[in-house]
């Protein structure tokens, strides 16, 4: 057979697509003592209603319980799950006071706040969904209790996943002290990866190994940061990760810059990172190191590091700089009411309150028969219209798929399975296999329709597989239409503003490394560098350098699930791919620059011409893509000393 004829469309090779790594064990048992307990509970003390909820809003934290540390999942729990609360008060007294039209503008407008703020990022989309679903959950499923009681049930819930998180040990992370084995994993990730990437130098594979160390570090920043009580580190086990994911940093500076000479490494230049990352996860001392050559600048920087990381790897540093920046309000409202959250917001509220008023036109013509409830179908919508879980056509054939598998199955459990004891049997099954089946949407929405479906049978409502069929297949076709329809501005605003953000972070990358450059000519500094640099700039360029990885790895996700969309939605984007692998070189050859500078305090002929050139193909092509993109045409930077008039302009 043909390779062509193999060959698919990237709107359904995406929706084949599964995410691949071990069984998040810990998660499972988690998801097993979650909804099920607690479900249990609620029956007890003769409150099943209140039971219903709490297991649901276990099941919702669950979707949201991924790899991390402890104290990053308070905030990637437990904010949805406030979020969630307010919409389930929200929801019930407009449900209870409010006429069919005005609740439906009602929620329709709630769909557009909650949606503008899921631009911000992914918590606050996890909120935005959360506060949606539940919303529908109080306006369309009447019950006795009040709206307060429901929200503290959904809470309860939540809480009760979160308890566990944070006091169960992950099984096999108890070297040192438990509670921040998310954290130690994290940081032996970013060692691990160092040395891949300087193993991959030279190869086809290092620019791929590069994308994996800036996801390395994107995580375990994330694990490292996270609510806490203190502005510091109090406790010196965590002091140390800190102080130990700080010396990753020059080392990934250093292997970054080797892979963009792309001049073959020695094989034991990356012995030192992979020691350094098995003495994280044993919590052990580093021992011996073996020292690089240092015949290039590249290297001279990357025994540099490992020297530093010897010195300072088994202390308590005392306070380490996480190199994050915190977000202002002006940004934060920036990406939720610019043109990318702008027009996810309207995308939301058109589907969101297209699904309730059609659900609640069907539930008041009797279309439901002895069915009371009619959130599914706006429920439904929310998911759909989420483009965290990929591609418009890829979730909405997942989610058909995933909901018709998913009620046949429950239709052959519900006739056999003894009730209700049988039913609370299969929420707990279903409970431990969601962390699993998040790898791949059709299988979550199966094991989640499942678990709701058991939920809402306990709760005293019938068998209801086919209506749920039926109601999904409407909401499918209500996001469809509203994901193709035409709105206000330029459409693909998502990925622009991504790629705006990007080119804003190189800019600011780009400017802080060439202003810090010496004058032709001038001593080694103090450190026997090439220039005279503080602590306070390093940490900035670093800083800056972790802001501009992020912002490129962000818009790239978000390149990729525009270009598997459909046709009339993918080529909206089309050309922004070429844009971010520029923005790429442009980080890649300042970070080469930064590397230089420190070793011999100016640029060489060859550095200079390579950054001018990427400069001069970002100005060209930014005009073709859009105005959010960089586009400049810089005066070309002289051997020697780098121009500090050097500079991408962003933005209209």
């Amino acid at each position: 057979m043909s390779r062509s004829v193999l060959s698919l469309p990237p709107w359904i090779t995406h929706a084949l697509r599964a995410q691949r790594g071990p069984v998040p064990w810990a998660a499972v048992g988690r998801g097993a003592l979650a909804a099920g307990p607690v479900l249990v509970a609620g029956m007890a003390v003769g409150r099943t209603a209140l039971g219903v909820l709490a297991a649901i809003g276990a099941m919702l934290a669950g979707i949201n319980d991924r790899p991390g540390s402890r104290r990053a999942s308070v905030k990637r729990l437990g904010v949805p799950a406030l979020a969630g609360a307010v919409g389930l008060v929200v929801g019930t007294a407009a449900g209870e006071r409010v006429p069919p039209l005005a609740l439906t503008l009602l929620l329709t407008g709630l769909g557009l706040l909650a949606g503008c703020a899921s631009a911000v990022g992914p918590v606050a989309s996890a909120a935005g969904t959360q506060v949606l679903v539940a919303a529908a959950l109080g306006a369309g499923m009447p019950l006795p209790e009040p709206g307060w009681a429901r929200a503290l049930a959904l809470l309860a819930g939540a809480a009760w996943l979160l308890a566990l998180r944070l006091a169960l040990p992950t099984p096999g992370a108890l070297a040192g002290d438990f509670r921040f084995d998310g954290e130690r994993a994290a940081v032996a990730d970013v060692y691990d990866a160092i040395a891949r990437l300087l193993g991959a130098v030279g190869t086809a594979d290092a620019r791929t190994r590069r994308f994996a160390l800036t996801a390395a570090l994107d995580h375990a920043q994330d694990a490292l940061t996270g609510p806490r009580l203190r502005r510091w580190a109090s406790s010196a086990a965590e002091r140390r990760l800190h102080t130990q994911y700080a010396a990753a940093l020059p080392l990934a500076e250093a292997a970054t810059a080797l892979a963009w000479a792309g001049d073959p490494v020695p094989a034991r230049a990356a012995e030192g990172p992979r020691r350094l990352a098995a003495a994280v996860r044993a919590h052990a001392p580093t021992g011996p190191l073996p020292a690089p050559s240092r015949d290039a600048p590249g290297l001279r920087a990357l025994d540099d590091a490992l020297l530093h990381a010897a010195h300072t790897f088994d202390r308590d540093g005392g306070h380490r700089d996480l190199h994050t920046r915190r977000r202002t309000v002006r940004g934060l409202l920036h990406s939720a009411f610019g043109p990318g959250g702008r027009e996810y917001g309207l995308r939301v509220a058109l589907s969101f309150g297209a699904g309730a008023g059609i659900a609640q036109a069907l539930h008041h013509s009797h279309w439901y028969g002895q069915h009371a409830h009619w959130y599914w179908m706006p429920a439904t919508a929310v998911f759909l219209v989420k483009p965290d879980l990929g591609p418009l056509v890829s979730r909405v054939l997942c989610r058909a798929a995933g909901t018709v598998l998913g009620a046949l199955l429950f239709a052959a459990f519900a006739a056999v399975l003894p009730r209700p004891g049988g039913l609370v049997a299969l929420v707990a099954v279903c409970g431990a296999l969601v962390p699993v089946a998040t790898r791949h949407f059709a299988a979550q929405t199966a094991v989640v329709t499942v678990l709701v479906l058991a939920l809402v049978m306990v709760g005293g409502e019938p068998q209801a597989s086919v209506s749920r069929i039926a109601e999904t297949l409407l909401a499918c076709l209500i996001v469809l239409i509203a994901g193709h329809l035409p709105l206000p501005g330029r459409r693909g605003g998502q990925v622009r503003a991504r790629l705006a953000a990007a080119g804003d972070a190189a800019g600011a990358y780009l400017r802080h490394v060439l202003d810090g450059a010496g004058s032709p000519g001038s001593p080694a500094g103090s450190d026997g560098s090439g220039r005279h640099e503080g602590p306070d700039d390093r940490a900035t360029r670093w800083t800056l350098r972790r802001e501009a990885y992020r912002a490129l790895a962000e818009a790239r996700t978000a390149i990729a699930l525009a270009a598997a969309e459909l046709p009339a939605l993918a080529r909206h984007s089309a050309g922004t791919d070429e844009v971010a692998v520029l923005l790429e070189r442009l980080v890649d050859t300042t970070t080469a620059c930064a590397v230089h500078l420190d070793d011999t305090g100016r640029l060489t002929p060859h550095l200079t011409e390579r950054l001018a050139d990427v400069l001069d193909e970002l100005a060209a092509r930014g005009e073709g893509v859009g105005d959010e993109v960089p586009r400049s045409h810089p005066a070309r930077p002289s051997a020697g000393t780098p121009s500090h008039s050097t500079r991408i302009h962003t933005g209209a």
